[in-house]
């Protein structure tokens, strides 16, 4: 099969910019073959971004607003694309910017940035809307990760003998827990970095949006009392599949659930959430019996939040993406563009046990470009594997 070169594209709950990634794909007997190209991040402009943070629970918002951000973050993510050099095809995760969950069963998910807009500024076929199929078929819609995760480390399982789990910490960490024999599962474990961001603004007025390097949380001391109070929060108990997002975990959230607590030190506040979210993790892959963590997203940049992750996983090994083939910033962006070619070859792209679907689906809609649509026919065999290949040819990893 000819190799289709695809544009990937996504902005997660931390709102930090668009993660750009061009890979090149070829399905070989049942393998995808994927090279990634190029990665990099286009932030979003300072107007637009501090929009969309407004716009985000638990803040209320307008269908006019709505509107307004779809047609912005489209156009931010067409022009993404544009830069992004000549492809076959362009695949769009979108915008998060609401997951309603009740109960513990997702009933519907919101992204922004419509295909349309990234059709016309390139020309390219766009496959979008990626979440909503599995959502429909019953499943959270999330964490997609899993379809890449469980295809790319499953050799990786059955060579050592005891389940893998492939984490990515951006504003929501999540985990896929890769086991020999066993079908794949994934959750998201709660806060990544989204409680860490949402504090550093209240705390400096906005004058702030992260702790960068993990520098005011390195000069405080985790506090057992605040960590207990959070680590109350029923969602951690939740079996999986389960997901969540900013909805849940947010500034007000932070308020409600500290009310009554002495008065800390900022420091003090952004290491016992520091200590939360490597808990949390550590937490989710021993329920597991996960015996290597490798590690991809935002919050491994941050050396604080990896030494409490690394304590906390004792003698679980913790590995970065980047030394299996894939790049850690641009693992997402790398995701959609597989879930885009899974699509544009009538390969189904959600993983049931991880998500909750009643079954695998084919996922999101496709808009035409300048040129009639034209499908590749549609694969003969069940895609099994995945293998990762460097530029200069020689694989990286196979499953």
């Amino acid at each position: 099969m000819r190799t289709t070169r695809v544009i990937g594209l996504v902005s997660g709950t931390s709102v930090d910019g668009i993660d750009v990634a061009v890979a090149d794909l070829r399905l070989d007997d049942g393998v995808v073959e994927l090279t990634p190209v190029s990665t990099t991040v286009v932030p979003y402009a300072d107007e637009l971004r501090a929009d969309l943070l407004s716009a985000l629970p638990p803040a209320a918002s307008s269908a006019e607003q709505m509107c307004r951000l779809d047609t912005l973050v489209g156009r931010a993510f067409a022009d993404a694309a544009a830069s992004a050099g000549p492809a076959d095809l362009v695949a769009s995760l979108g915008q998060t910017v609401h997951h309603w969950v009740e109960g513990g069963r997702c009933l519907g998910t919101l992204q922004l940035g419509r295909s349309a807009w990234i059709a016309e500024a390139t020309g390219l076929p766009v496959v979008a809307d990626l979440r909503v199929r599995d959502v429909a078929a019953g499943g959270h819609g999330a964490p997609l990760v899993s379809t890449l995760d469980s295809l790319w480390l499953g050799e990786l399982a059955a060579s050592t003998g005891a389940p893998v789990a492939a984490l990515n910490i951006g504003g929501i960490a999540n985990i896929t827990v890769v086991a020999p024999g066993e079908r794949p599962l994934a959750l998201d474990t709660g806060p990544g970095n989204a409680l860490l961001d949402a504090a550093v603004r209240t705390l400096t007025g906005g004058a702030r949006s992260r702790d960068t390097d993990g520098e005011m949380a390195l000069r405080g001391t985790p506090r057992a009392d605040v960590l207990d109070v959070l680590l109350a929060d029923p969602y951690y108990a939740a079996p999986p599949p389960k997901s969540t997002g900013v909805e849940h975990f947010n500034g007000e959230y932070l308020l409600r659930v500290t009310e009554g607590l002495p008065v800390l030190r900022a420091e003090d506040f952004l290491a016992s959430l520091v200590e939360l979210t490597a808990v949390t993790i550590a937490d989710a892959c021993r329920a597991h019996g996960v015996a290597t963590v490798v590690g991809s997203g935002g919050g491994m940049r941050n050396p604080v939040l990896v030494a409490a992750l690394a304590r906390r996983l004792g003698e679980v090994e913790l590995r970065g993406s980047d030394e299996l083939g894939l790049p850690s910033d641009g693992k997402e962006a790398v995701l959609t563009a597989l879930l885009g070619f899974l699509t544009w070859h009538g390969v189904p792209g959600n993983v049931p046990s991880a998500t909750g679907a009643s079954g695998p689906r084919t996922l999101g809609s496709i808009t035409q470009g300048a040129s009639p649509l034209r499908l590749p026919p549609p694969a003969e065999s069940p895609v099994t594997g995945l293998r990762i290949r460097t530029t200069a040819g020689g694989p990286r990893a196979r499953s």
